[in-house]
């Protein structure tokens, strides 16, 4: 209770701070490149349950359609904008309206696409799945670069899947085991020291 509590003041305070920068990001995106502002995606959530997820958009509108749900390197299908609001992190901003919302945490594992959690081990699966989906997570700091790592890879996916996922799952499951109020301040704390340093 305490922990929706803590995410649901904290997301409201940080949209209404962030209104305007997310308006203005907003209008960037629709003069950059034609399409809507936001993304929205299926993932899966809290106990195995679908919720679609608030992005920025950073890539063209018809990117599904031009390549692989991975995002590796260099992607030719980023915007300008897109690709400063993946650095900065930015686009990362209307998942507060998902924590608001209660589908999402402001600290917890992130949400994998379905296509990837049908890849968890069954007895593995619903540990990971514990836990509503976050913005950040320790998994996110140990990977934040993971597009120049998965650029860097002869095949992305396939580094994806069978290095990369598992030892996301497995922080996930080592975070879900010792989760609580203080270890999400300090996770939310190195983010920000994170983000500061991009």
């Amino acid at each position: 209770m305490a922990k929706r509590v803590f995410d649901f003041w904290v997301a409201l305070g940080a949209l209404l701070l962030f209104a305007l920068p997310m308006a203005l990001i907003a209008l960037a995106i629709r003069l950059d490149s034609q399409g809507p502002a936001f993304f929205r995606q299926q993932r899966v959530g809290q106990g195995g349950q679908p919720f679609r997820i608030h992005k920025f958009r950073t890539m063209v509108v018809d990117a599904p359609a031009r390549g692989p749900a991975l995002t590796v390197g260099d992607d030719p299908r980023i915007t300008r904008v897109g690709a400063w609001l993946r650095r900065s992190k930015l686009d990362e901003l209307p998942q507060l309206i998902d924590v608001l919302a209660g589908d999402m945490s402001l600290v917890g594992p992130r949400p994998e696409l379905p296509q990837y959690v049908a890849r968890y081990p069954d007895a593995l699966r619903m540990k990971a799945l514990a836990l509503k989906p976050g913005i950040t997570d320790p998994a996110s700091l140990a990977f934040a670069d993971e597009s120049a790592l998965l650029a860097a890879a002869s095949d992305p996916e396939r580094e994806y899947v069978e290095v990369i996922l598992p030892r996301k799952l497995g922080e996930a499951i080592a975070y879900a085991e010792r989760a609580t109020l203080a270890t999400d301040l300090g996770v939310i704390g190195s983010t920000l020291r994170l983000l500061s340093r991009r």
